[in-house]
């Protein structure tokens, strides 16, 4: 009991076998610990759900520890892992140089070594809480345990049961209190055979190094001190260890702290300002026992509570009465307000963030303030110098003298306009052979939103794009159908005569020489359109004119090349209507065919079978949408592309849910309409009555609604059957399939009908362009069934766009876009486990013809188009000029209000933007855009000139990384080796 020499022996034994080593792939010899308050804050303890998660996620286990048949053993009866613990985890993330970009360390205010902490401290806490611990006397102690304390606290126990006292002195030492609020669930001893592995887990611990311990018991009083319990503050969260305690309850830094009393002994006679701190220090120590009833409750209890102890701690001598007078006479002043962290500039952390919040999803959807305290480094593919030097151009150029000494108050740049409230964002990929690295991704936003990722934005032209590869990959669709046919089946093919494109085809086909596809999209790029703004398109439910950005285009005829690349407005809002009607027209006996005979006597059949069939198609659309979604989610998602008026929004309510009632019905319009809108109580009672279930069909409701009656009932359905199966939901829609078609081919009225089947088949016909934009990588859930599509009426993402770049740049494959390529958790510790990026196959979703002649035909636009001041804007070394591809976007974003006879009442800037989607020598790839939100917008004119420039003037930024892989062994400066380091 005095020497601990058997339990030394014992102990030491076991420890020395309980070992854990590192080896190569998944380990089947591991133990991950029980919810445990530090297991679970450094993640150990959720490590087995992460791992999954992350294995789904195309991560595998590169290494992982190996623990002993001996710690197996222990942990499998209960005992906690005995290996040496770290004293401070957290969040660190490395760029693709092995250079930091971001960690943190919890608890952040530690003492590093026994020898760093003031003598008076260790002094008071031994005697407080463990006075045998640094006996030098037997320097194999077990400090799991000091015998008279342990006696006392069970005879305390047992006497408990007849007096009735709650709580009782108890007779854990630092050592075992130290196993319990780090590795006991709650951190609490909830039985004997807890507290019983508290204290075998504390003696494996303190043994690992042999029998001698002296060494061990310092560092129990070192790590005590840096990891104690001392509740939670708002503003910081969970505190542990003195040092964070005194910042966050107190204000005091701990280094001046332990100066200050570093300098006090027993024998002091003045302890001046020491006083306090001392006073301040100590009552931590003993809120450790309670610390949110002391810290968080009333003052005075703690207060008193350590006034008590400077009076014990004083007759002992282990203060001076000088220190222990004056302590007792200075207040504590703890703090009680909210903890108000210093300000952190989102600005410094963009590229952290952008690989913590990606790293959070993950992971599933975790807290930042969680995940910044996991155990695990991360090694990103971001370029830190690159990424720095880009956030500081970009963050400069919000300086009107530094805007303007770049070029930028130009026209069509910001000769109008405040530069310091234009938003600019930049994210850069480089091509990998079965990857895509993320190199920079970056804007001058200080705030946490991402504009890449995080915003859905009116792109203008660059939908251009999106487009352009639509009509190009349905050309490739024609010629797989009809390449290999003969001239005789050629001329036999059927084709409505709105189907423009399939109808060019077969010509196409029937007088070429050389029928290769390359060949074919060379002529169909050829194919001309006219940019005359004088028409009028029925689209999206009305009648509606386009104009040209630059009036001379209006009387030319083009080729769709030289459309995109001066940007003509109606040569795509004409080439949209093309590729809308071929996906109408397109199938022999399509539904746009039964519009030619009303009278043929097999219609009715026939329509029951297209009803069931395509109503299906559709259903199972509508449900990929909104399955899974609440009924909020799936309503906010309705109407992201609804207009707001009242008629729509009647009839989309009684669509989703027939019984709504009158007082629902009112506040569901009011909400939903704009603020100058007030229809009254009057009018809303007539309206819900006219647009009642009862004088109203569903297929009635859709099209008021300009929504696809199928989704609308679908959303109804949901609502109540949340849980529906897609084999229930397709049994219960059997009526609504067969009522949504078959009112629209009868023959009463057919004009007028005619025209409803027409515009819900253009509806029909966006679904299956949204299909190939999804594919593609567009990010939303539908499109605006307009031709104002190709124009950006259905916005997009700057992110989104970036990856539909990137298929291009790789001959039409999806490859997975790579921002984190390791995760290493718990090193040096038994749950050691290494994750490193292993992707799948890629996806050929373009054939690669088409990406390479979309490629050609945006290199045009720099060239002698919309973004040609960027042509020789990145330069080699040897003077040559690296090639750069891409499309331009503007997006003014306007409410307008029209009269009844078509007169502009009112126009409202919601924002502005402009994009600029590029690659460069078709390796490097990504957007850049400048952004205004809100009604400020309206003092600037800006075009897509302004990312173009802005490329423009951060080309010579970002040449080491572009030139690194254009020749590597001939790189000979620093930046061009850094670069070379994060390709490989």
């Amino acid at each position: 009991m005095r020497t601990s020499a058997q339990q030394a022996h014992f102990f030491s034994r076991v420890a020395g076998e309980s070992k854990f080593s590192v080896d190569t792939g998944p380990s089947n010899a591991i133990r991950f610990p029980q919810k445990a308050p530090f297991d679970e804050r450094l993640g150990y303890s959720d490590l087995p759900v992460f791992l999954n998660r992350l294995q789904a996620k195309e991560f595998t286990i590169a290494s992982q520890a190996r623990i002993s048949p001996r710690m197996a053993d222990l942990v499998d009866r209960g005992y906690f892992a005995p290996y040496t613990e770290k004293v401070q985890g957290g969040l660190s993330i490395l760029d693709c140089r092995n250079e930091s970009l971001f960690q943190e360390r919890y608890p952040k205010r530690i003492y590093s070594r026994f020898d760093d902490i003031a003598p008076i401290l260790i002094n008071s806490l031994l005697y407080i809480e463990n006075r045998e611990l640094l006996d030098s006397q037997y320097p194999t102690r077990n400090p799991a345990v000091e015998w008279d304390r342990l006696t006392l606290a069970v005879m305390n126990k047992g006497m408990q049961v007849f007096s009735g006292d709650a709580r009782t002195p108890g007779g854990s030492t630092l050592a075992t209190q130290i196993e319990k609020y780090r590795h006991s669930p709650e951190g609490r001893t909830s039985s004997a055979k807890e507290k019983l592995h508290q204290m075998v887990s504390a003696a494996l611990r303190a043994y690992q190094n042999g029998e001698d311990t002296s060494a061990a018991r310092r560092q129990i009083v070192v790590n005590y001190l840096n990891t104690m319990p001392l509740s939670a503050k708002p503003g910081f969260g969970e505190v542990n260890g003195l040092g964070d305690g005194l910042w966050v309850w107190y204000g005091r830094s701990l280094g001046d702290v332990n100066q200050q009393l570093k300098s006090l002994t027993p024998a002091s006679k003045d302890a001046g300002d020491s006083a306090q701190m001392y006073k301040q220090a100590l009552s931590l120590l003993i809120s450790q026992r309670r610390p949110s009833y002391y810290l968080d409750g009333n003052e005075a209890e703690l207060e008193q509570i350590t006034n008590s102890h400077l009076r014990l701690l004083g007759s002992a001598g282990i203060i001076s009465p000088a220190l222990r007078d004056a302590a007792l006479k200075a207040k504590l002043n703890r703090n009680t307000q909210k903890f108000n962290a210093p300000p952190v500039s989102f600005l410094a952390r963009k590229a952290a963030n952008t690989v913590r919040n990606h790293l959070a999803g993950l992971l599933g959807g975790s807290r930042l303030y969680d995940l910044d305290r996991l155990d695990v480094d991360v090694t990103s593919t971001l370029d830190a110098p690159v990424q720095e030097a880009v956030t500081g151009l970009l963050r400069e150029l919000r300086d009107p003298e530094k805007a303007a000494a770049a070029g930028l108050n130009s026209k069509q740049l910001l000769d109008r306009g405040d530069p310091s409230k234009v938003v600019y964002s930049f994210t850069l990929y480089e091509r990998g052979a079965d990857r895509n690295y993320l190199r920079i991704q970056t804007d001058n936003f200080d705030q946490p939103l991402n504009i890449n990722e995080g915003t859905k934005l009116d792109l203008g032209s660059t939908a251009k794009l999106r487009t352009l590869v639509t009509y190009l990959d349905l050309m490739e669709h024609l010629y797989q159908r009809l390449a290999g046919m003969s001239k005789e089946e050629l001329r036999a093919v059927t084709v409505d005569k709105k189907d423009v494109l399939s109808r060019w085809a077969i010509e196409y086909f029937l007088s070429a020489q050389d029928k290769s596809l390359a060949t074919l999209l060379k002529a169909a790029l050829d194919r001309r359109y006219s940019a005359n703004p004088g028409e009028q398109f029925m689209t999206g439910g009305g009648m509606h004119t386009f104009d040209n950005f630059k009036h001379e285009d209006d009387n030319q005829i083009m080729a769709v090349r030289d459309g995109l690349r001066n940007s003509v407005n109606l040569v795509f809002i004409r080439l949209m209507r093309d590729i809308v009607h071929h996906y109408m027209f397109q199938v022999p006996g399509s539904s746009a065919s039964l519009l030619q005979d009303a009278d043929d006597p097999r219609r009715a059949a026939y329509l029951s079978r297209f009803a069931d069939k395509e109503g299906k198609v559709f259903i199972r659309r509508f449900l990929t949408k909104y399955q899974g979604k609440s009924a909020q989610q799936a309503e906010d998602l309705l109407f992201e592309n609804i207009k707001p008026t009242p008629a729509r929004l009647a009839s989309t309510l009684f669509g989703i849910q027939p019984d709504v009632s009158l007082e629902q019905f009112k506040k569901f319009i009011n909400d939903r309409l704009p603020e100058d809108k007030d229809l009254g109580d009057k009018k809303l009672q007539k309206m819900y009555q006219q647009y009642s279930p009862q004088q109203m069909s569903l297929a009635d409701r859709g099209y008021i609604a300009r929504v696809h009656p199928l989704e609308l009932w679908l959303i109804g359905y949901l609502r109540n059957h949340p849980e529906a199966t897609q084999a229930q939901v397709m049994e219960a829609s059997a009526k609504e399939r067969q009522e949504v078609y078959s009112w629209l081919f009868s023959t009463h009225r057919k004009h007028a009908q005619d025209k409803r089947i027409l515009d819900l088949l253009e509806q029909e016909g966006f679904l299956e362009i949204h299909q190939q934009w999804k594919r593609l990588g567009y990010p939303f859930e539908s499109l605006v069934p307009s031709y104002a599509t190709a124009l950006g009426a259905s916005a997009d993402r700057p992110a989104a766009l970036a990856e539909l770049m990137g298929i291009l740049v790789n001959n039409g494959a999806r490859k997975p876009n790579m921002r984190i390529k390791s995760l290493h958790f718990a090193s040096a510790t038994p749950y050691d486990t290494l994750l490193q990026f292993a992707p799948g196959k890629e996806e050929q979703v373009l054939a690669p013809e088409v990406a390479q002649a979309v490629l050609a035909t945006i290199r045009l636009v720099v060239e002698d188009g919309t973004a040609r001041r960027v042509k020789q804007a990145f330069v080699r070394p040897d003077g040559s000029f690296v090639p750069v591809g891409g499309k331009t976007g503007t997006g003014d974003n306007r409410f307008d209000t029209f009269g009844a006879h078509g007169q502009l009442i009112e126009s409202r800037v919601v924002n502005r933007s402009a994009t600029f989607v590029f690659n460069i020598d078709q390796r490097f790839f990504g957007t850049i855009i400048a952004y205004v939100p809100g009604s400020q917008a309206a003092d600037y004119d800006f075009t897509s000139a302004l990312p173009v420039q802005l490329l423009k003037i951060l080309a010579p930024t970002l040449m080491p990384l572009v030139d690194a892989g254009s020749d590597e062994a001939a790189a000979s400066t620093e930046a061009k080796a850094g670069a070379q380091q994060c390709i490989h």
